[in-house]
This record gives C-alpha cells, sequence and structure tokens, in this order.
C-alpha cells in the first residue's frame, strides 16, 4: 500500500494534482477504536512526508457503514479527524462525503464548519438514493455549498451522484447550486 501511494503521489505531483483519496479498510474483530485510529495513522504518517514534498494531500474518505459500507472504519468525523490529529502534516485531511456523513451524523452545515481545517476534498450526492440534488432528497446543497464557500475553502467539491435522468443537465443543475464562490 505504501509504495502504492508513493507512486499516485508522484503521479498526482506530475499533473498538479491536489489530492489522492484514501481508505481506512474495515474494523478488525478484536480490535479497539483507539487501535485502529492509531493503526491508520502510523500508516499514513510513513507516507506523509512524501506527500508533503510533492504538495499533495491524503484525503482520507469519510463513509457510512449503515447503509452502504458495512464496517468500513473511517465512518465518522471525529473518527477522521483523530487520525488526521494523529499524524499532524498538512497534507493528511478529510475526504467529506456529504451523502455518507449525513447518513451517518446529520448536521452536515455545523460539522463542516466546525471540522473545516480537516477537510481536503467533498463529495456530493442527493440522499436517499445518491440521486440528483433536487426536491426528492432531503439535503439542502444550496446553504451546504455556502456554509463551505463562507468558511473560505478553496480547494474542490466533486459530484458522485447517478443522475437519474440527462446527465449533462444535472450536472448543470448540480453545478449552478454548488457554485457559492
Amino acid at each position: 500500500i505504501e509504495a502504492e501511494l508513493r507512486a499516485s503521489i508522484d503521479l498526482a505531483g506530475q499533473h498538479d494534482i491536489p489530492g489522492l483519496i484514501c481508505l481506512s479498510g474495515n474494523r478488525l474483530p478484536g480490535q479497539s477504536e483507539e487501535e485502529a485510529i492509531k493503526a491508520v495513522a502510523e500508516g499514513l504518517a510513513r507516507v506523509a512526508p512524501y506527500a508533503e514534498q510533492r504538495r499533495v494531500n491524503l484525503n482520507l474518505e469519510l463513509l457510512n457503514s449503515k447503509v452502504d459500507h458495512a464496517g468500513y472504519q473511517c465512518d465518522h468525523t471525529s473518527w477522521g479527524v483523530a487520525v488526521c490529529q494523529q499524524v499532524s502534516s498538512p497534507r493528511v485531511k478529510l475526504l467529506y462525503d456529504i451523502y455518507h456523513m449525513q447518513i451517518m451524523e446529520g448536521d452536515v452545515i455545523r460539522t463542516i464548519r466546525e471540522n473545516i481545517q480537516w477537510i481536503g476534498h467533498f463529495h456530493t450526492a442527493g440522499n436517499p438514493g445518491r440521486h440528483d440534488m433536487d426536491d426528492a432528497q432531503e439535503l439542502n446543497y444550496a446553504g451546504i455549498c455556502q456554509a463551505i464557500a463562507d468558511t473560505g475553502y478553496d480547494l474542490y467539491l466533486g459530484h458522485e451522484f447517478a443522475p437519474k435522468g440527462d446527465v449533462a443537465q444535472a450536472l448543470r443543475r448540480a453545478f449552478a447550486i454548488c457554485d457559492r464562490g
């Protein structure tokens, strides 16, 4: 994994890609949350200096373990922040997936505001269903994206939803909703 991350960091650096997505893996039987956080932090700490040299963020993705990724470790913002704090590198961040954290935590805007210093990338998708940002889902992306813009965040927000209709139209609508900066 370390060699693969180093190669990916090199590739990202060569192409001015500011961040890579990293995953924590699943919980292990008998391993405490503290032990799991420490293990993930130790693994990321081995490559963090390399990422720092090449100015590439390692974005640890927050996923839900309730619906889509049973057993996934990094399923709460506080878990991911604890990893980032232990690594203590400006290049180890979180990928805050709004869809997943709505399922696990709710309170998305407050959580983003309180943890923005740890966030290196965002993903969007409607909930329920991972579809368009429309009236059939429970997230107010105009408000969420305004809150993100108000923090001064200047990195990326990626759309990770499955459009119900025309893809280009859905992406144009999503861009219009999220373009708050």
